[in-house]
């Protein structure tokens, strides 16, 4: 691709960076926690992963995909009078949305529900004071997958290391790296603020199965 040529995106992703990987020689869009990116041209979408979990996603025949970044929020019993129940329905309705949009830009800009297939990363422990965060994560995602019958190739979930996920859509490739030491606190530092942010968020509507 010529680096001076930069395709546009997709109708909605306009606040997505988008940048010239030198290493990789391509277009590549670098996600955030609570962003998704999905892209029918021939390009890297890319994130870093601590407790959040990233589910790549394609079209297997006509490399339309994307990945997402999302973690389930936390919520309190106090502002829920179904309990302990509503507090997990809650959260799981927030990665259902989080599942669901990303599946729906797919099919709607061409994509087969019946041709894709996921891979599925992150859900690390990497600090002690964010609990079980990372495993419920996990948890939810593959139950997710199960329960809506998608084609999954492959994962690598849990475990206590951050990782960076470059994926290819248009070839269903991905390049995973476990970042074993960590030399700042950026990545945690960003988790953190958007688990506070998403804390007690509300849901709004009723998600859409398939």
């Amino acid at each position: 691709m010529n680096r001076t040529i930069t395709p546009p995106s997709l109708p909605g992703f306009d606040t997505i960076k988008r940048y010239w990987d030198t290493q990789n020689q391509i277009i590549a869009a670098k996600l955030l926690p609570g962003e998704y990116y999905v892209t029918r041209e021939n390009e890297l979408v890319t994130t870093v992963l601590g407790s959040c979990i990233a589910a790549c996603i394609r079209d297997v025949e006509l490399g339309i995909g994307g990945m997402n970044h999302f973690m389930l929020p936390e919520t309190t019993e106090q502002r829920l009078s179904g309990g302990a129940e509503a507090v997990v329905g809650n959260a799981t309705r927030y990665g259902n949305y989080a599942m669901e949009h990303l599946i729906n830009t797919i099919l709607q800009y061409g994509g087969r529900r019946n041709y894709l297939e996921v891979k599925l990363f992150g859900g690390g422990k990497i600090i002690a004071t964010l609990g079980d965060v990372g495993q419920r994560n996990v948890n939810f995602v593959l139950d997710y997958v199960a329960t809506e019958a998608l084609n999954l190739v492959s994962h690598d979930l849990g475990d206590i290391y951050p990782r960076k996920v470059n994926y290819f859509p248009h070839t269903g490739r991905v390049r995973m790296k476990k970042i074993k030491d960590l030399h700042n606190d950026t990545l945690i530092n960003r988790e953190t603020q958007y688990r506070s942010s998403i804390r007690d968020l509300p849901v709004e509507g009723e998600v859409e199965l398939f």
